[in-house]
């Protein structure tokens, strides 16, 4: 229960940075407070992953995949982990949201995220303009 809780709190403070970023990136060509933004369509490989079982108990992979879906359709945050094991916020782009819904569907897979990337506050995000399912 305590890791539950942990994960729990551990999501919604990823919810929150990704609120609030997401703020940030609407008002493009305002003085963004982004420690760095890199040009858009920077693509990204790695597997999906449901952020809240992710931080609080390190699942993912294929045995993971059916909770991992259920979590992500439930709105918890979305991960892209690397297999290098870096770790992006993986953000909806208002623009495309039929992208950021694709990736949902995707979890536990190995997947190419496409969009503009940002780091802020520590925090590594992708704003989600196009995702591929890399083939096995």
């Amino acid at each position: 229960m305590k890791k539950l809780t942990i994960a729990f709190l551990a999501a919604s403070l990823m919810t929150a940075a990704s609120a609030s970023w997401s703020h940030d990136m609407d008002m493009k060509g305002m003085n963004m407070k982004s420690e760095k933004h890199e040009a858009a369509d920077k693509t990204v490989t790695g597997e999906i992953v449901d952020l809240a079982c992710y931080l609080g108990h390190g699942a993912k992979g294929a045995k993971h995949a059916d909770c991992a879906k259920e979590c992500l359709t439930k709105g918890y945050p979305m991960g892209l982990l690397t297999k290098k094991g870096s770790l992006y916020l993986l953000v909806n782009n208002h623009e495309k949201q039929s992208a950021y819904e694709t990736a949902k569907k995707l979890a536990s897979k190995l997947v190419k995220v496409t969009g503009d990337m940002s780091h802020k506050g520590g925090l590594k995000a992708l704003i989600v303009d196009k995702v591929e399912k890399v083939k096995s």
